[in-house]
């Protein structure tokens, strides 16, 4: 209900800072009309909306394979769908051959929902271990968690035209005084910009909390989507720069991981598994749960820039949940 809360009120929030800066606007400059801002905006949304899928299977070589080819993916997906109540979605696997192992999730619908998974995965993972990463893939499906980031991006969207708009009104609009007010106006809406995408940012971590509880959630032990989650960001490491990586910069939001913070979380990890064993056992996870979590100054700043959670934090709120509970 906390994960939900906070969703509600980021959303909110958000919101309200679009209606406080148009309104501000509008007083401070006499005749400015917000609606061609808004047009823009949601112009963008909803071509990014419709295209936003086609761009990640293009950029990720998803080929769509069919039970016949792949019925272990499939039994998996089905029975994840089934458990969360929604329509099996397709099922792909990335071309990519040397892609660093990863699942992600896309779609615009329920109906239209897609999970994918690149082939290293296949091989990384247990069973069980892929039925909780399939299983927090399929929970992004249900809860349109595409849709509701694509919605929330809009408004970082519309205070960058807002803030080119006055910032270039303001250097070639003519009159001295009018144009270094309208600079004014530019700058603060590149600092609301700046804001609102941290914000965007960090609706993005909550969604990815809320994945991994709902795939406990649907009966999934916590400490096989630690492993996988463990098991994911040794791996990503190994890629660190390749060409493989920067390939995938682009859709990595997708990711159940964000493989180019693979790297630093590495270290962080070696705590958990204290004996060494490449997995994340029960007793492991409730020695876990005991700790409390101290982060860098640096990787409290990497985490505040991502559209992923610290993975020693993730692994620690996993520590905190039991199957279907």
């Amino acid at each position: 209900m906390w994960l939900q809360m906070r969703l509600y009120l980021l959303v909110a929030l958000l919101f309200a800072i679009l209606y406080g800066v148009i309104s501000g606007i509008g007083v401070a400059v006499g005749g400015f009309n917000p609606i061609a801002f808004l047009f823009i905006g949601f112009g963008f949304l909803f071509i990014q909306y419709l295209i936003g899928p086609s761009i990640v299977a293009w950029t990720m070589k998803v080929k769509w394979v069919s039970e016949k080819e792949e019925p272990e993916l499939h039994r998996i997906v089905a029975e994840e769908a089934q458990k969360a109540g929604i329509p099996k979605p397709k099922v792909g696997i990335s071309q990519l051959s040397k892609a660093p192992p990863n699942a992600f999730a896309f779609g615009r619908t329920h109906a239209d929902g897609r999970v994918c998974v690149t082939p290293a995965i296949l091989k990384l993972l247990s069973k069980d271990e892929l039925k909780a990463v399939l299983g927090h893939e399929v929970s992004h499906i249900k809860h349109r968690d595409m849709l509701v980031i694509t919605m929330l991006s809009v408004i970082p969207l519309i205070m960058y035209w807002i803030a080119l708009s006055f910032m270039f009104r303001g250097m070639f609009g003519g009159r001295r005084d009018g144009a270094g007010y309208g600079v004014l106006i530019g700058l603060g809406a590149f600092v609301v910009y700046f804001i609102t995408n941290l914000l965007v940012l960090y609706g993005s971590r909550i969604r990815e909390y809320y994945a991994d509880r709902e795939s406990v959630k649907l009966g999934n032990a916590p400490h096989h989507l630690a492993t996988a989650l463990y098991k994911l960001v040794y791996q990503n490491a190994r890629h660190k720069g390749s060409k493989e990586m920067k390939e995938i910069e682009g859709v990595k939001a997708f990711f159940i991981n964000d493989p180019s913070r693979a790297w630093n979380e590495v270290r962080e990890l070696a705590q958990v598994d204290t004996n060494m064993s490449g997995t994340i056992d029960p007793d492991e996870l409730a020695a876990l749960r005991a700790k409390t979590v101290h982060l860098s100054t640096g990787d409290k700043m990497l985490e505040i820039l991502s559209t992923h959670p610290n993975m020693l934090k993730r692994i620690k709120y996993l520590s905190s949940l039991t199957p279907g509970y």
